[in-house]
């Protein structure tokens, strides 16, 4: 489980050089009396931002916040309660609300001078050290690993990490015997508890090991512990195969992506970026934030980027609410901005509201205040997976800026034990809307009602099965049959990527995620002016060994308009879609009978309508179902779904388009465009390549020429079907035909196609 730190909690150091670096590496000892400076924010800076304070509105609010909440604190009293409770229950919310406090608390001190702030940090963690010692086992540990103060080992390390801050800026305040209790028996027995005490977690490469190894390492460097730092930095052996360094190298791709998800990529980033700012200020000559060509500064862009409307693209485990404003992602902000001085930074800043109580924030408050802020450029982008950018990618195709349309192509590795059974998924997002859905992850985070706060029996049997997204099914069974150590060595492939104009497309391939079946997706994002609004094209080619079921569901959010097939309704009673891998969890409302025509979905979402326009090689037939069946404690969210189910075969392609229209305005009561703008859709197969051919309403005809091998820049490609011939060379191409008109005309973005009669 992952606490929720909130943005008080965000006090990280200003990646500055200081004059010297830590001690050289030594046995691990308690640092002399005189030796206790501030390390991760130096006095000097201290007394700087004192001094500034008020001459920047954003950073004086950020300390009133952090006064207020605070003096709250200090108004209850001191209260460090014996562990017992899962998460969300009271036991860990105080320990969650004391680190907050540690910290917060030693931010103030520095920043007014008002000795009680440090005399309640030092208050607290005498307490701490009380307490600490006298702790084995949480009793209501879960996992492998359970943790001391809280119930499992990841919360222990976001309390030192956040704690050891605020005991750095009062530690040079505090006696001799006050620093030597409280660095005996609670830090260096929570660094050594963390590290040592349990290596299966340390020396991890992943989201919990990096929380560990930045509080072991920060810890580090505030009692001058050599060996303790170089543990961190380098693993347990201080050979360099685990550690901070280890994970910075193998978690990311040259692109800044984070292997379990920009979800996670927004939980990871802040131990990553603190932690490197104290590196970096302590060592400046490691470079951290040059390593791996300037990965952790990538990574920050790369997580704006990763977003819609301000919420984070919910692939893998993921929760639908968190965003760009997010504790983390402010610290990641503020702290990229220090190193780039990158203005369109600064504008995701001015949306936060929020600054660092550091050098870093009073940086971002700064320049705010100086009108150096950009417009962030939100575009169309694939960000590589795989720690040498080879894993497959997430595709993000863009039109229309950050509210306009996103079309997601979700084409990466598995991401680990967060990884959901999804090749070659897609989402669709459109003003300002999720449109074609993901459902994340099954969770109340930290809600004590709901299994305390942790992933529900429903995240295994229901969100992160194949069914629950929208990619191919085989015979009813999820990817790898939902083992997630197989997916790991299985990525997709991305053939082709090729933002534009009027035309944007990706294609990527996937073996092995069922035995004998192969597929590939092409996905393209098209403008046409009789079309009003741009439309997505979605072409999958199935390549069986053997006859099988395919199941393609469809999961989107509206509500439904118009079933544009004949169904039978289930009314009476609803039947379950099936036993396992998900299909318990559908309820069916309707089925249509096998057919080899392409079939229309109308729903409305948010003012706007969405056609969904169908078919498929062979005879399919479509089910309307809903989630939530065989959920006796509710907690499954209600969502439609549409399944386009092919019996007996092994060679399949099933195309799609996908068409938003119109407006529905209830304010002033009018509907405009609530009909699709679409007459026809078909699909015309060659020996090298396919073509998808939309018929307009205004008689107007645009197509798209697919190869199947797009790597072949140089192949000529002929498709004929429906009185025309497609002729190409290279990968795609884009064919329209106005009304009554005869000659194609190329798009600008796409590779020269010709077609005649």
């Amino acid at each position: 489980m992952r606490p929720v730190a909130a943005l008080a909690a965000c006090l990280v150091a200003m990646a500055m050089p200081v004059p010297a670096p830590v001690h050289a590496a030594g046995p691990a000892q308690v640092a002399p009396a005189a030796d206790t400076a501030p390390v991760l924010v130096r006095a000097d800076e201290w007394q700087a931002m004192a001094a500034a304070a008020a001459d920047y509105p954003l950073f004086a609010g950020e300390r009133a916040r952090a006064e207020a909440s605070v003096r709250a604190a200090m108004a209850q009293g001191v209260t460090v309660p014996v562990p017992k409770d899962p998460g969300g229950g009271y036991t860990h919310e105080q320990h969650k609300r004391n680190y907050l406090a540690i910290q917060n608390a030693g931010a103030l001190y520095r920043l007014t001078g008002q000795r009680e702030y440090a005399d309640f940090v030092r208050d607290m963690l005498l307490e701490y050290a009380r307490l600490y010692p006298t702790l084995g086992q949480h009793p209501a540990g879960r996992g492998q690993i359970p943790g001391r103060l809280f119930w499992q080992t990841l919360n222990d390390s976001v309390w030192l990490v956040h704690a050891i801050q605020g005991y750095d800026a009062v530690r040079a305040d505090l006696s001799a015997d006050e620093r030597r209790l409280i660095e005996d028996d609670v830090f260096r027995r929570m660094a050594s508890f963390l590290s040592a005490e349990t290596p299966a977690n340390f020396e991890r490469i992943h989201n919990h090991a990096t929380w560990a190894v930045a509080a072991v390492g920060m810890t580090g460097y505030v009692l001058r512990d050599r060996d303790m730092v170089e543990k961190a930095l380098l693993g347990l052996s201080k050979d360099g195969n685990a550690g901070f360094l280890r994970q910075v190298d193998q978690l990311f791709s040259p692109d800044g992506y984070y292997e379990e998800g920009p979800y996670y990529q927004r939980y990871a980033l802040q131990p990553f970026v603190v932690f490197a700012s104290a590196i970096e200020r302590n060592e400046p000559g490691r470079k951290i934030f040059e390593r791996k060509q300037g990965v952790l500064l990538k990574a920050v862009e790369t997580l704006v980027q990763a977003s819609y409307a301000g919420y984070f693209i919910p692939v893998n485990d993921a929760l639908l609410d968190k965003g760009l404003d997010t504790a983390e992602l402010v610290a990641g902000i503020g702290i990229a901005y220090a190193h780039t001085g990158d203005g369109r930074l600064l504008s995701i800043a001015g949306r936060q509201g929020r600054v660092l109580l550091t050098p870093e924030g009073l940086k971002v408050a700064e320049g705010l205040a100086h009108g150096r802020a950009r417009p962030f450029d939100f575009r169309s982008l694939l960000l590589r997976d795989g720690p040498d950018g080879d894993h497959g990618g997430l595709a993000l195709l863009r039109d229309g800026g950050e509210d306009g349309q996103l079309l997601v192509l979700k084409a990466t590795a598995q991401g680990m034990g967060h990884g959901h059974f999804d090749r070659l998924n897609w989402l669709f997002y459109d003003n300002g809307q999720r449109v074609v859905t993901d459902y994340g992850a099954a969770r109340f985070l930290n809600i004590e009602a709901k299994a305390g706060g942790i992933y529900l029996l429903e995240n295994t049997s229901w969100a992160k099965q194949t069914i629950a997204h929208n990619t191919l099914v085989v015979d009813g069974r999820s990817h790898f049959d939902g083992d997630w150590r197989r997916g790991q060595e299985h990525a997709p492939v991305v053939t082709q990527f090729a933002p534009g104009e009027d035309l944007q497309l990706v294609s990527a391939r996937m073996e092995g995620a069922y035995e004998g079946v192969a597929f590939d997706r092409t996905q393209a994002l098209l403008r046409h002016p009789d079309l009003g609004l741009p439309v997505v094209i979605d072409l999958l080619r199935v390549h069986g060994e053997r006859p099988a079921r395919y199941d393609l569901p469809l999961h989107f959010s509206g509500h439904v308009m118009r079933v544009g097939f004949e169904a039978k309704r289930e009314v009476a009673a609803r039947p379950v879609l099936g036993e396992a891998n998900g299909y318990q969890h559908l309820w069916v409302d309707a089925t249509s009978p096998a057919s080899d025509g392409v079939r229309r979905l109308t729903w409305l979402n948010a003012g706007r309508f969405y056609t969904h326009h169908f078919g498929a090689s062979a005879p399919t037939s479509a089910i309307l179902a809903e989630s939530g069946a065989n959920d006796p404690d509710f907690n499954l969210r209600r969502e439609p779904v549409l399944v386009q189910r092919m019996e007996g075969q092994g060679e399949a392609t099933f195309f799609a388009v996908l068409e938003p229209h119109g407006e529905y305005n209830g304010t002033v009561e009018y509907v405009t465009g609530a009909d699709s703008r679409i007459r026809d859709v078909r699909h015309f197969a060659g020996a090298s390549a396919d073509v998808v051919v939309l018929t307009l309403a205004s008689g107007a005809e645009l197509a798209l020429g697919v190869a199947r091998d797009p790597a072949d820049a140089t192949r000529r490609h002929r498709v004929a079907g429906g009185g025309r011939t497609y002729t190409w060379t290279g990968s795609h191409a884009r064919f329209d035909h106005p009304a009554g008109g005869r000659h194609a005309a190329a798009s600008r973005t796409a590779k020269q196609g010709h077609t005649r009669p």
